[in-house]
């Protein structure tokens, strides 16, 4: 199984770093060759409007929109949760409207506001500690749309079908947990597609 972090613009690397601590075969997806060979496809954090720029001037959003559509597993932190979603409250960046959610940028502050904090992840049965850093959170969630993590009443974790979308940064702690229930859902849509 290989899992690829969109490596355009980001904190791609971090991602990396956490996914080879899981022992689980990571690279770089900087074209349409390197986005189809991947089991799983992470959307890191970064600046949201030069990632779609990029994607977009690349022609990797409509490989991307293509590959989440047939079900491949897309995670996306903070930038990538904006990338994911349909809508974007006050924006008409470039997006790859995959996630049926509405999100607001920047919702907790700019960058003097970051916080971390321990929050629940409902798939897991102890809480995970959130890093927000300009973070985004989802103000309207689709009926497809389950909620994984609410602070202070906001929506920050999302899931659906096999896209994954967080507010915050779990590739800058130390636990691996948030990332090895990605790998699963990589695992899980794998099994099923080499029985299928």
């Amino acid at each position: 199984m290989v899992i690829g972090a969109l490596a355009l613009q980001g904190d791609y690397e971090k991602h990396l770093q956490t996914l080879h601590r899981l022992e689980v075969d990571a690279i770089e997806v900087r074209n349409e060759q390197q986005a189809r060979s991947v089991d799983g496809l992470i959307l890191p954090g970064g600046e949201s409007t030069t990632i779609g720029k990029l994607l977009n001037r690349s022609g990797l959003d409509e490989v991307i929109r293509e590959l989440g559509r047939e079900g491949l597993p897309l995670f996306g932190t903070c930038a990538g949760l904006i990338l994911l979603a349909t809508d974007i409250e006050g924006s008409d960046q470039h997006r790859l409207g995959l996630l049926e959610v509405e999100v607001r940028r920047n919702a907790f502050g700019r960058q003097i506001a970051s916080f971390e904090a321990d929050i629940p992840f409902q798939p897991l049965p102890d809480p995970v500690k959130g890093v927000f850093i300009r973070a985004p959170w989802v103000n309207k969630a689709g009926k497809g749309v389950q909620i994984l993590s609410r602070y202070d009443e906001h929506i920050v974790a999302v899931q659906q079908g096999a896209i994954l979308g967080t507010a915050f940064h779990p590739e800058l702690t130390s636990d691996t947990r948030v990332h090895e229930y990605f790998i699963q859902l990589c695992q899980k849509r794998k099994s099923g597609n080499s029985t299928g």
